[in-house]
């Protein structure tokens, strides 16, 4: 029987990037950013990511990972439920402006 080798990242053809809940989820960190008076290069070093990175998340280009989310929340001293809970509200208000 012949060893399979492990090929790291996605499979050809897979799709991660999902933009409707990826705007909807950096227009709360962006929000919560904002409430606590923080600037964003600040919240990117407090959470310890590149700048350039959460420009792309809070404009909706990026997707982050689980790992990533959990960094923004503490930075944010906020919990990670309480991002996806705006997140989900940021959502339903995009879906009822699309439907209007």
């Amino acid at each position: 029987m012949q060893k399979r080798t492990i090929q790291r990242g996605r499979p050809t053809g897979a799709k991660t990037y999902e933009a409707e809940p990826a705007i909807a989820f950096g227009r709360a960190v962006r929000a919560a950013r904002a409430e606590h008076g923080i600037a964003q290069e600040a919240l990117a070093q407090l959470a310890d990511i590149e700048r350039s990175h959460m420009g792309k998340i809070e404009r909706g280009e990026h997707m982050p990972t689980l790992a990533i989310i959990l960094k923004i929340a503490r930075a944010l001293q906020c919990s990670a439920a309480d991002l996806m809970a705006a997140t989900e509200q940021n959502l339903q208000s995009q879906r009822q402006s699309t439907t209007n």
